[in-house]
């Protein structure tokens, strides 16, 4: 079942690597399906060479009802995070260096450019650092980011998520490109940041974008 679903985490995830935002296994996919169950990719596989197969469905409980390979170690993080945020129907973990590197020196990425804002539409917030594959990431991550669409796990990653797998992964490579740009910045000098009256412009409705 849902072949083309586990086909576009696939896609998603070798989109991550096109953008270099992971390396070899490292990171995660998943999606939440209309009838309650969740994709997620497996662990420690390399996604050049994941067939559908490889995909595994879980149940909110995170007990496997498809699939033989053993889900991402993360599981139990990404279920906390979904059942706390019903909008939220695909999250993307990565481990994306510029992005990840903001977050060891700072407590957030400042919304200081389109691209943050127009995916995250505020600061990014950085939740400080749990052990990996364990439920307190997702606690964190829904501690520091209740209504974010991206946060950074303090010497870890990221988590970005979206309504598809596509926000998602809007989310996640614009926040690295948003990130390269902010450290390229520190580091010539200081950071033109916006006010939060030029930050509410560049989140209002617009209709002149898109197809």
């Amino acid at each position: 079942m849902y072949e083309k679903e586990k086909q576009q985490l696939i896609n998603t995830a070798l989109e991550m690597l096109h953008y270099q935002l992971i390396a070899l296994t490292g990171g995660n996919v998943s999606l939440r399906l209309e009838d309650g169950t969740f994709l997620v990719t497996p662990s420690a596989m390399r996604y050049e060479t994941m067939q559908p197969d490889d995909i595994v469905r879980v149940d909110s409980e995170g007990r496997t009802i498809e699939g033989t390979r053993r889900p991402t170690s993360d599981l139990s993080a990404l279920l906390y995070i979904y059942r706390r945020r019903p909008e939220i129907n695909a999250i993307i973990h990565t481990h994306q260096p510029y992005a990840t590197a903001a977050g060891l020196i700072g407590d957030s990425l400042p919304a200081c450019l389109t691209t943050i804002i127009d995916t995250n539409f505020a600061d990014v917030p950085v939740a400080p650092f749990t052990v990996s594959s364990d439920e307190g990431m997702g606690v964190l991550t829904m501690e520091y980011g209740l209504e974010s669409y991206a946060v950074i796990l303090k010497n870890h990653g990221v988590i970005g998520m979206g309504t598809t797998l596509d926000e998602a992964l809007e989310t996640v490579v614009y926040l690295e490109e948003g990130a390269k740009c902010y450290l390229a910045a520190r580091s010539a000098g200081s950071v033109a940041l916006l006010t939060p009256e030029q930050i509410a412009a560049e989140c209002a409705p617009s209709d002149n974008y898109g197809q």
